[in-house]
């Protein structure tokens, strides 16, 4: 590429797409200083202008068109050749089988297509886990990793480093009378009765969304059981029950019939990717890198974000 870096092509070919600097920042995870860098430097190296930028608009210049034009074909197949050989040299040729529980997270939604396009070999298979059984289906080997919520606490399960530390809410029936409320105290829940989750999910895994007792150790009364996320829903759009559940879930699953009121008083959920020790593969490894780098790369730009 003439001496040209990478980050300053997909800087060039994101903003071309996008024209706009801010939405090319999001995309790439960078600040919008970091973008601007990157393109002078490669209109440094190129010797002109490849973008008219104003307060109003940007617009590729004519030689921003005839470099587009001329490199993107080139950097593509280039890009493609290298993730190809590289995920041959490494074993990520294959199946990989991700498992997550009731609605797949942003940040694992952002996290697929990336791997997928760094590994083209490999075939990528979502599937939704039970409610009741969200680790079985590693120990029977039916997926190869699952995007669960901490804690776990299993010898022959290893997790990655956390992906995501969100608040959490409860869900309640519109007809609740906490249905109005802008928020609620965690002993509070001891006025509730709280939806149970079916065997065999882990005793502590369970207590995170569907707890037994408030921190101040008040009961929490017992409502019907749910095996899955669709089950539990209904349960609490009847005004059977609730159940506490992270804000992204929520704001994922906005119903007429259901209100979610944040929650005083009760620690963030953290999530991870989970594996089985024992099959543990270059695949495996490449995903939770991947994802790793995605989480990062967000909290850097809200970083930058709340630094100005």
């Amino acid at each position: 590429m003439g001496g040209v870096e990478r980050d300053e092509m997909e800087v060039f070919l994101t903003l071309s797409r996008e024209l706009h600097f801010g939405r090319t920042a999001e995309r790439l995870y960078l600040s919008q200083g970091r973008v601007s860098q990157l393109l002078r430097t490669l209109e440094d190296r190129i010797g002109g202008r490849l973008f008219e930028r104003s307060s109003r608009r940007v617009a590729l210049t004519e030689l921003g068109e005839y470099f587009l034009a001329a490199s993107r074909p080139a950097y593509e197949q280039l890009t493609a050749a290298f993730e190809s050989a590289r995920a041959k040299a490494r074993g990520l040729d294959g199946r990989l089988r991700l498992g997550f529980v009731g609605a797949a997270d942003a940040g694992l939604l952002e996290t697929v297509p990336l791997f997928g396009r760094r590994h083209p070999g490999c075939e990528l298979e979502m599937h939704e886990l039970r409610l009741s059984d969200p680790f079985g289906p590693l120990h029977r080997g039916e997926v190869d990793l699952a995007f669960a919520c901490l804690p776990l606490n299993d010898p022959e399960l290893a997790t990655g480093p956390v992906l995501a530390s969100v608040p959490v809410v409860l869900g309640v029936s519109s007809a609740h009378p906490f249905a109005s409320r802008s928020e609620v105290s965690a002993e509070e829940l001891a006025e509730c009765r709280m939806i149970d989750i079916g065997d065999p999910a882990p005793r502590e895994w369970r207590e995170r969304s569907s707890p037994v007792a408030t921190p101040g150790g008040r009961p929490i009364p017992r409502g019907p059981v749910a095996r899955t996320q669709h089950e539990a829903l209904s349960q609490i759009a009847t005004n059977r029950g609730v159940m506490v559940f992270c804000r992204n879930f929520a704001q994922q699953n906005r119903r007429d019939d259901l209100a979610f009121v944040p929650i005083k008083g009760l620690p963030d959920s953290r999530y991870s990717l989970v594996w089985h020790r024992d099959r543990s593969n270059a695949l495996v490894r490449a995903f939770v890198d991947t994802a790793a780098e995605v989480s990062a790369r967000r909290d850097r730009v809200q970083s930058d974000v709340w630094t100005g």
